[in-house]
Order: structure tokens, then C-alpha cells, then sequence
């Protein structure tokens, strides 16, 4: 079998989208996936034949101009090899050999121009699914900060509705006012968080303060410290989402920034605490002012 090329594109259009890109007889076939190359063989994902590409589209990255057809900010999201194992009008297997997009994949028709994109041979290497139904976990309530401050962290407390956001394919898992777009601007990260959604300034804020699985990795059995380091490098800093400030071993200044901001108190976590779902967790402790 010989090795072809292709180009995975990262497709800031109208909607957000990846574009498959396969070399064949001298043009890139070529399709749009709304939700990007799955990596869970239990996540088929809709693949939109689209017209064949030049060949110069396996090295273009640029902006095409508002009003063009694409137009938008176009990123190489990986590119490689893959060998062809079966070609025909209605069903396309190959095998994927890229630097981030790897694996046996199979599209087949389904209507028209509307294909599906199913990956074949089992989960990525070390790729943990996005787990479902997590529970937060919870804060026990304290009448005294931690005698032992250098060990802990302290937030403020924001009154809210606690929710969990899964952000996969660019797009949330949320019906909430303004959140839409926090899917595209992490792409193509993808992660479980959890925080809490209050209205501030006359608008909805989603308040970010853990981190719960990111790109195919759990991450609730690290301590705090790291989960809140994988969280800040996220940057998540937008129109309606924000991670707000953590202080380490600050809990008398904590509680001060509460009282000039009318919260009701503080949350203590231990730095080396692992995220309990569901649980009350002595790890966690909440002193109100």
C-alpha cells in the first residue's frame, strides 16, 4: 500500500469545523466535520463531502476573506501520512499517521454529501473518555480558617448555580446565556469543568475553579496545585467565562477581598487534595464571613 498525505485544517468559518484532506489522483479529497476526527470509536462524527482542494491546501494556513466562500481564519491542525484500504464512491477506510490524529478510520455515506466519520481500532493510545454524570465535589463547612495556611489555597466564594461544562469539537454541553462561544475559543482543547454561573454586571459569568479532564486524561486524582496550574494554562479569559484568582496560604487576605466584595466567604482546598466527585470532603472548607 502506498503512503498518501493529508492535512487536518482547524476551520474558523461561520461555524467552527475541521476539514479532512486526503491526496488523491493529483487533488485533496475533502471533508468538513463539524466536531473534529474522533478519537472514541463510540463517537461516530457527521463528515460533510465537500468539493476536492488543490494540492497547495496541504501547506495553507491564512485567512480567507469575509464573504468568500470559508471565509475565516483556516490553522493546520496536523498533517502526516496514511495508507488507503479501501476507496469507493460511498465508503473511504484509511489509516490516519499524524502527529495528533492517528488511527484506522473509516467514512461511509449516509445521504448525499453527508458521510460519518467512525474510528476503527479501539480507543487512542492513552486516551481516557469524557467521563458523564460527575457529581461536584463539595465543600464541608468550618467556623475557622486551617491553622496550617502554607498547605492550603483559598477562594472566594461566588454565589451561583454549581455546573460542569464539557467542551468537546469545539462546542459546550450547556444551555447557558453567552457560553456558546467558549467551545471555539478552546479548540482544539478539550476538557470537564467545573465552576459556578452567576450574573455579574448585568450578564451572565461562568467562574471557573477546576479542572476535571483534559484532552483525553483524567485529571481529578492530581492534587489541587496541579489542577489548578493545568486550568490557568488554559487562559481562560472571555466575554463570559473567567478563572478567578486563587491565593496560596492567603486565607486572612481572602476572607478581606470578601467582605469589600459583599461575597458571602472563603473556600479552602488543600494544595494536595484530589477532586472527590460527589463527596463533602473535609480536603475542601467553606467559612463564611
Amino acid at each position: 500500500m502506498t503512503r498518501d498525505r493529508f492535512v487536518i485544517h482547524q476551520h474558523h468559518a461561520r461555524s467552527l469545523h475541521w476539514d479532512l484532506r486526503l491526496e488523491r489522483d493529483g487533488v485533496l479529497a475533502s471533508w468538513a466535520v463539524p466536531r473534529g476526527i474522533p478519537r472514541d470509536p463510540a463517537r461516530n462524527h457527521l463528515a460533510v463531502h465537500t468539493e476536492d482542494h488543490p494540492m497547495e491546501f496541504l501547506d495553507y494556513e491564512g485567512t480567507i476573506p469575509s464573504g468568500d466562500y470559508g471565509g475565516g481564519r483556516m490553522l493546520v491542525h496536523d498533517r502526516g501520512t496514511y495508507t488507503t484500504e479501501k476507496w469507493r464512491e460511498d465508503e473511504v477506510m484509511i489509516v490516519l499517521a499524524g502527529s495528533r490524529v492517528s488511527g484506522r478510520y473509516v467514512l461511509f455515506q449516509t445521504s448525499g454529501n453527508d458521510w460519518m466519520i467512525h474510528r476503527m481500532d479501539g480507543l487512542a493510545p492513552d486516551w481516557v473518555p469524557l467521563p458523564n454524570g460527575v457529581e461536584p465535589m463539595r465543600a464541608s463547612a468550618a467556623q475557622r480558617l486551617p491553622s496550617n495556611d502554607a498547605d492550603w489555597a483559598y477562594e472566594l466564594r461566588w454565589p451561583g448555580k454549581r455546573r460542569l461544562v464539557a467542551v468537546t469539537g469545539g462546542r459546550i454541553d450547556a444551555r447557558i446565556s453567552g457560553l456558546r462561544a467558549l467551545g471555539p475559543a478552546l479548540a482544539p482543547t478539550e476538557c470537564l469543568l467545573d465552576g459556578v454561573v452567576m450574573p455579574f454586571d448585568g450578564a451572565v459569568q461562568y467562574l471557573v475553579f477546576d479542572l476535571l479532564w483534559l484532552d483525553g486524561r483524567t485529571t481529578m486524582e492530581l492534587p489541587y496545585a496541579d489542577r489548578r496550574d493545568l486550568l490557568l494554562g488554559l487562559d481562560l479569559a472571555g466575554p463570559a467565562w473567567q478563572t478567578p484568582p486563587h491565593f496560596v496560604g492567603g486565607g486572612r487576605f481572602a476572607l478581606d477581598a470578601a467582605r469589600e466584595q459583599g461575597l458571602p466567604g472563603v473556600v479552602a482546598k488543600r494544595l494536595d487534595s484530589p477532586y472527590r466527585p460527589g463527596e463533602a470532603s473535609r480536603d475542601w472548607r467553606s467559612k463564611e464571613i
